[in-house]
């Protein structure tokens, strides 16, 4: 029931082969077998139930005299940066670890009113800045590829609070090794080296954990620099950046505005597609959504690329990217001209400068929307009373992280008055110049780009701490954030194994606005490559 996509399921929950009910109690099961996966901050099981419960009423209600819902009963996770009504959104920081909104984001509102049931709230790098859901209060978030699950729950009682994951607990431990079905297994990890693990991605990484591990069909993440993408490949999942202003931003706590777009996790394109018809269209509340009507569409099975251009940046032959990346690549790229696709190499100039000036930019913006968080008026609040200026410096250090207060101390760099033109003006300058390379490669008649999604497999944790978080993430975001800075939409699907067993996912980039072609492209290729998701049925027996 759990390995079925999201658009199965709906066929088997309208035929009545599935009752939404008992769908919503797999994955709740699921969710507490996997929880040392760490993939939840908050569980809404009571909240599911109930939900799944009105779904099931609607759909066994042979007159029909309610409509059915575009997502009804389909179980779904939202990160925790997105604000949920009555239920905690913490993004991960000490300074929100007590905050519960008084009203729901646009897109989960849509879910809510779709029919969508809300299984939990997803863990994350706080305020979204990382790439490996690391920094996070809740710990981090492991990727369940290659995993050995040692302690697995079997209790009935699926209601209770989340609770930590017990890794380290060396009592009444079950070791599960989750294979993927169509690899060869791969051998035990020593026993000094049983504590290591991969990690999930971020800063996204609980919801594509969430996806990946069956908990649920569907997951909402935010991408700013590939936060959505970056962990989506990682964890052998569909990751759907939309084009800015499609999907609206209102309630998410933003990190970078002028960058921030929700992102969409799903098992298949299919999937993402269906998630994106409910999401998308413009929003009163949200001023830089488009005001053009949102046209719903349905991907076909049959599709043909033979007239297609596809486009191969030179410039995004990063260092640091792995053999087996490039040689996925390639392949990809044979495939399509073997299906008399057009493959052309062609470039983007400014790419080499991208990283830089989405540093700055982000940084500035960081500074900014942190602002707000004074100990008064919001978020956390330390117990000093010598001074005003001592109670904001205190809730901030606090309630920040290292990262966030490097961030935000950088901001503030560079937007002095002294620094304000050498820095965050030239970076504007430079962010032009990026979305102009985007449109003078699409001009040419090239319909969209192939790329990398990251520069190898999911890395070892312990390989991955060495650096902090800001090198990891010039990193990682290479081949995602300049997509962001020209507000175009991109996906990443996985399109092999790995000789360690692990996903490589590959990126589509399209032309503005044109998320339906790109999305079209991008099923045509999970068709060719016919990856095999990750299985973890041993969880249930």
């Amino acid at each position: 029931m759990l390995s079925l996509s999201l658009r199965e399921t709906l066929a088997k929950l309208k035929d009545g082969t599935i009752c939404a009910k008992d769908l919503c109690e797999k994955c709740i099961e699921r969710s507490v077998k996997t929880k040392e996966l760490n993939a939840f901050t908050t569980n809404t099981h009571q909240l599911a139930r109930k939900q799944s419960s009105t779904s099931a009423n609607r759909l066994s209600n042979r007159e029909r005299t309610q409509k059915i819902r575009k997502l009804e009963g389909i179980p779904v996770a939202v990160k925790d940066n997105f604000c949920t009504q009555g239920i905690a959104t913490t993004c991960a920081s000490n300074m929100l670890k007590n905050y519960i909104p008084p009203y729901n984001a646009t897109v989960v509102q849509k879910l809510i009113d779709e029919g969508a049931v809300i299984i939990g709230k997803t863990n994350m790098d706080e305020y979204a800045m990382g790439c490996g859901s690391i920094d996070s209060i809740h710990g981090p978030v492991r990727n369940p590829w290659n995993y050995i699950f040692r302690h697995v729950e079997h209790s009935n009682d699926y209601s209770s609070g989340y609770v930590s994951s017990g890794i380290n607990n060396q009592e009444n431990q079950l070791r599960v090794r989750n294979f993927h079905s169509s690899s060869s297994p791969i051998e035990e990890q020593n026993c000094e080296n049983v504590d290591d693990w991969h990690v999930a991605g971020g800063s996204s990484g609980g919801s594509a954990v969430a996806v990946a591990s069956g908990t649920c069909f569907g997951a909402m993440g935010s991408d700013t620099g590939g936060s959505t993408r970056n962990p989506s490949a990682y964890c052998g999942v569909v990751g759907l950046k939309p084009t800015y202003g499609l999907v609206s931003r209102h309630g998410l706590i933003p990190l970078v505005n002028s960058l921030d777009v929700p992102g969409i996790m799903a098992k298949t394109v299919d999937d993402a597609s269906l998630l994106l018809n409910v999401l998308a269209g413009h929003d009163t509340h949200d001023s830089t959504t488009l005001t053009d009507p949102f046209q719903e569409f349905t991907i076909p099975e049959d599709i043909s690329v033979k007239d297609l251009h596809i486009g191969i940046p030179k410039e995004y032959h990063a260092p640091g990217t792995s053999k087996e990346v490039i040689d996925t690549w390639q392949k990809a790229a044979d495939i399509f001209d073997k299906a008399g696709a057009k493959v052309t190499e062609v470039s983007l100039p400014h790419t080499q400068f991208s990283i830089f000036c989405y540093y700055v930019l982000c940084t500035c913006e960081v500074a900014s929307n942190m602002a707000r968080y004074d100990g008064i008026e919001f978020g956390h609040r330390a117990s000093t009373n010598i001074s005003t200026e001592e109670l904001y410096a205190a809730s901030r250090h606090e309630g920040f992280n290292d990262v966030v207060r490097g961030r935000i101390l950088a901001g503030n760099y560079f937007l002095l008055k002294k620094n304000y033109e050498n820095y965050f003006i030239k970076a504007q300058r430079v962010r032009r110049l990026i979305s102009e390379d985007f449109k003078t490669v699409f001009n040419s008649g090239v319909d969209m780009l192939l790329t990398p999604t990251t520069l190898s497999e999911a890395p070892l944790h312990s390989w991955f701490t060495e650096f902090d978080n800001r090198t990891r993430t010039e990193e990682q975001d290479v081949y995602t954030q300049p997509v962001n800075m020209a507000g175009i939409p991109a996906v990443t699907l996985p399109a092999a194994l790995s000789s360690s067993g692990l996903p490589i996912g590959l990126q589509f980039i399209g032309q503005f606005k044109k998320d339906k072609e790109m999305l079209t492209v991008a099923k045509w290729f999970e068709q060719q490559v016919n990856f095999q998701r990750l299985k973890l049925e041993q969880l249930d027996s």
